[in-house]
């Protein structure tokens, strides 16, 4: 089996040391604090979790089997995860999904977008060698997460109308790459 390390950076605005690593069925308690946050399910495809056993059950037959499903921890302790999934269609296989989220009380400090980056130097330094391309669709509304990708290093390459259906709602999309050639800068 392969062993999965742990990447650990400090922000410059003292948010503590940040850290990717595997969830864990342990970390249910953590998971619970955002999943079952409005606020945090309003631009995401599930809505909130109310119940331990739906998370549970969340963790044990999603995260836990899924290939590159993270944690993302301060001081050690998980405050939201992160995940890139590669595209099914073999014609699309060069190409993964990036999809994060990140408690509402951590907001602000620069916690994702360095766990951003983090992500998309373990996935193309190795831990996903098939990909050369990492995606990510944002609601046009969610501002926050675009300056999040921005700050990452990822680039805006165009709002895609009437893109998916959310909650209900068909909502436009920001399109936003980054290439296993890009500059880090």
């Amino acid at each position: 089996m392969e062993e999965q390390k742990q990447q650990t950076a400090h922000t410059s605005g003292g948010a503590g040391a940040i850290s990717l690593r595997p969830m864990q069925l342990s970390d249910v308690d953590d998971f619970m604090v955002w999943a079952n946050d409005p606020d945090i399910a309003r631009f995401c495809t599930w809505e909130p979790y109310t119940s331990r056993d739906d998370a549970l059950a969340y963790i044990a037959g999603t995260i836990l089997p899924h290939p590159y499903y993270r944690a993302i921890c301060l001081d050690g302790r998980p405050v939201g995860s992160l995940s890139v999934t590669r595209n099914e269609a073999a014609s699309d296989a060069c190409r993964g999904e990036l999809g994060y989220v990140l408690g509402s009380g951590y907001w602000g400090r620069g916690i994702t977008t360095e766990a951003v980056k983090m992500a998309a130097a373990e996935v193309f330094g190795g831990a996903r060698p098939e990909l050369e391309r990492v995606e990510a669709v944002v609601d046009v509304e969610n501002e926050a997460s675009q300056r999040v990708l921005e700050k990452a290093g990822f680039r805006r390459e165009g709002v895609m109308r009437k893109y998916f259906v959310l909650k209900g709602r068909t909502r436009d999309a920001v399109m936003f790459s980054r290439l296993s050639t890009d500059d880090d800068s």
